[in-house]
């Protein structure tokens, strides 16, 4: 088990397989995009595979796939076979903007990985197509209803955006009430490349709950596994639940159990924090196993108790970087 100085279990791993992105969300990056990682120094599919042995042997139960947008990589769905095979790994899923996941649908369920996070931040063709600047609305439609009817465990991420969105909250739970989905309203977070800058958002996770129960007064707040990082409800009558990550207010962070791993290897302990390590100089060398284990173990016993302490450890630049980089 990986259990950091503050004693929380760590088992949870999101792995992003590549930093870049078919859409350009005007929430995650400038519109001409970032400065994009080089191909070889990201990590290959082999690598992948070596560090998802490596933590699942040390511990790690859950694999979530991150990117950028996982699909634009060529090759993913061979890191996806191999880790349906590792033994001790529970659970993995994937997070995806759903623009390139089609084809996979039906290698995805005969995998077994049936958790599948969908990014939408509108139901409205013209809101959708302002955010993210392109026009893919009717390919992300069409791909979140094949993995509903497939029968898939889907969870809607929808970042409120004050000016842009908010007038979708309720629309999109008319939309999700005859099915077994949940919607997840995030409050927006500043990893936007530099292009936006905040201290302080309108719809925090109080808002944004005090504006559902306006339309929708009768609902029931859910028990929640101790590690989530969402509140959950049911609204009387809905075949699904929603749910509220309070993300930039972090009132979760005393029960974190994640670790993340960008695409080109950075050990990152916590959103709001730099990275720790780097794994691709250790997975590229001869017998490097221990050391990768070593360099896990070593990220895990320094680790900020919140978020909070973590942005004070770099305040002038954490922001700077796109939410693409670091592996949601």
């Amino acid at each position: 088990m990986l259990i950091d100085n503050h004693g929380r279990n760590i088992n949870y791993l999101r792995l992003a397989v590549t930093d870049r992105c078919n859409l350009r969300c005007n929430y995650c990056m400038p519109s001409e995009g970032i400065d994009f990682a080089k191909t070889d120094t990201l990590l290959s599919i082999a690598e992948l595979k070596q560090v998802s042995e490596i933590l699942v042997s040390q511990g790690i139960d859950k694999i979530r796939i991150t990117g950028g947008e996982p699909f634009v990589r060529k090759d993913l769905m061979k890191l996806m076979r191999h880790l349906s095979q590792l033994e001790g790994l529970k659970d993995i899923s994937v997070t995806t903007n759903a623009t390139l996941i089609g084809p996979h649908i039906y290698e995805l369920k005969e995998l077994g990985i049936n958790n599948i996070n969908v990014s939408l931040d509108s139901i409205n063709r013209e809101t959708f197509e302002r955010i993210t600047r392109r026009k893919q609305f009717d390919t992300v439609h069409e791909n979140l209803i094949r993995l509903i009817t497939e029968g898939f465990n889907v969870r809607i991420n929808f970042i409120v955006l004050e000016g842009q969105n908010e007038q979708d909250i309720v629309p999109i739970l008319d939309v999700m009430k005859y099915y077994d989905v949940s919607v997840r309203f995030l409050e927006e977070m500043p990893f936007n490349g530099g292009s936006k800058n905040f201290s302080d958002i309108k719809w925090n996770y109080k808002a944004i709950l005090d504006h559902i129960a306006e339309t929708y007064p009768h609902y029931t707040k859910l028990e929640s596994p101790k590690t989530s990082t969402s509140i959950n409800y049911k609204i009387d009558g809905h075949a699904g639940t929603f749910g509220i990550i309070p993300s930039f207010s972090r009132t979760f962070c005393g029960t974190c159990n994640r670790l993340r791993i960008t695409a080109t290897g950075d050990v990152v302990t916590c959103l709001y924090g730099k990275p720790v390590a780097n794994l691709r100089k250790l997975v590229r060398e001869h017998n490097s196993e221990e050391n990768i284990r070593e360099a896990i173990l070593g990220a895990i016993s320094k680790r900020f108790k919140t978020g909070f302490e973590a942005q004070e450890e770099h305040s002038a630049t954490v922001f700077d970087s796109s939410m693409t980089s670091i592996g949601g």
